[in-house]
C-alpha cells in the first residue's frame, strides 16, 4: 500500500497524527476508530455492485467513496493497513455458528491475527463483536464492551470464540491469502441461504452504543435499551445513509426478493 493512500486510510478513520512504532495500544486505536468510522455493510449486493477482492478496488471503495462492506472487504484491507504500517498480520478463514449452534459453511468469515509478542485476534468485519482486539493465546475469560469473550480450543486444532457464554464464530490457525476467500465472498453475496441476500444492514459502533440503518428502518441502540424508527421515504432513507454513515448512494437499494436488483 503507498504511502499516500495509507496517508488517506488513515483520515478516513479520524487519525490525522502520523502512528508511531507497533504496538498493542496502536492496534487498538485503529481498531476502534474503524469500527466508529467504516460501516458494515452488505449494500452492494442490493445495488447491482461487484464485491472484487483486491487491494486495489476495496481502496476505491472503502477509502476513495467512503463505503463500509462485509467481513472479506473490511478484515481484507484493513490487514493490507497494518501491514502496511509495520503489523505482522495473518489472515484467517473461519465459519459462524447461527442461533441454533450450527456451524455456516467454510470461508464464511475472514478474521484477522496480529503478532506482538502474543497473538491478537483482530475483527472489524463482524458488525457488532468486539471494541477491543483479544489474547488469541489467554485461556481467561477477557471483558471488552460488548461482554466477555472466552478463547477456546476447537477440533482439528482451530479455535472457537465464544461471548457471553454463546460460540460466535470457529477460526483456523492456517494463514490464508485474500484470494481464497473468493468463493465465500460469492456465496455469501448469490446464495438464498446467505442472510446477506436476504437481509439489508448498514451499522456503526458509536460512542455509547450502535446504530444501524436495516432497509427503513433505523435502530439506536444504547446499553440494554434500543429504539427504533420507520424512516417514510425513500428521500429520508438516502438521507440517512448520508448523514450518519457517510454513504452517498444514488438510490435506495432494494432486496432482491423485494424487486430490487
Amino acid at each position: 500500500m503507498e504511502h499516500d493512500i495509507v496517508a488517506a486510510y488513515l483520515r478516513r478513520i479520524g487519525m490525522t497524527e502520523p502512528p508511531g512504532p507497533p504496538s498493542v495500544d496502536l492496534l487498538t486505536e485503529l481498531h476502534m476508530r474503524h469500527l466508529g468510522t467504516v460501516p458494515f455493510e452488505n449494500l452492494s449486493i442490493h445495488l447491482d455492485e461487484p464485491i472484487v477482492l483486491d487491494e486495489d478496488a476495496l481502496v476505491d471503495k472503502i477509502v476513495r467513496r467512503r463505503r463500509g462492506g462485509f467481513c472479506y472487504e473490511l478484515n481484507g484491507l484493513f490487514a493490507v493497513l497494518l501491514g502496511a504500517l509495520g503489523f505482522r498480520v495473518t489472515r484467517h478463514a473461519a465459519r459462524v455458528f447461527d442461533p441454533e449452534g450450527s456451524l455456516g459453511p467454510p470461508f464464511d468469515h475472514l478474521v484477522l491475527v496480529v503478532q506482538l509478542g502474543d497473538r491478537w485476534l483482530v475483527d472489524v468485519g463482524f458488525g457488532r463483536l468486539t471494541t477491543y482486539p483479544l489474547r488469541l493465546d489467554s485461556t481467561e475469560v477477557q471483558d471488552d464492551p460488548e461482554g466477555k469473550f472466552l478463547v477456546t480450543p476447537a477440533p482439528y486444532g482451530d479455535i472457537d470464540l465464544v461471548r457471553d457464554g454463546k460460540p460466535q464464530y470457529r477460526m483456523e490457525t492456517r494463514p490464508r491469502s485474500l484470494d481464497d476467500f473468493t468463493m465465500g465472498a460469492w456465496w455469501n453475496s448469490t446464495s438464498p441461504a446467505s442472510h446477506f441476500t436476504r437481509s439489508l444492514t448498514c451499522s456503526l459502533r458509536t460512542e455509547d452504543g450502535r446504530v444501524t440503518l436495516s432497509a427503513d428502518r433505523l435502530i439506536r441502540t444504547v446499553g440494554d435499551e434500543r429504539t427504533e424508527t420507520v424512516l417514510p421515504d425513500d428521500e429520508a432513507v438516502l438521507e440517512a445513509y448520508q448523514t450518519i454513515f457517510g454513504v452517498v448512494l444514488e438510490r435506495v437499494p432494494k432486496l432482491r426478493t423485494q424487486g430490487g436488483t
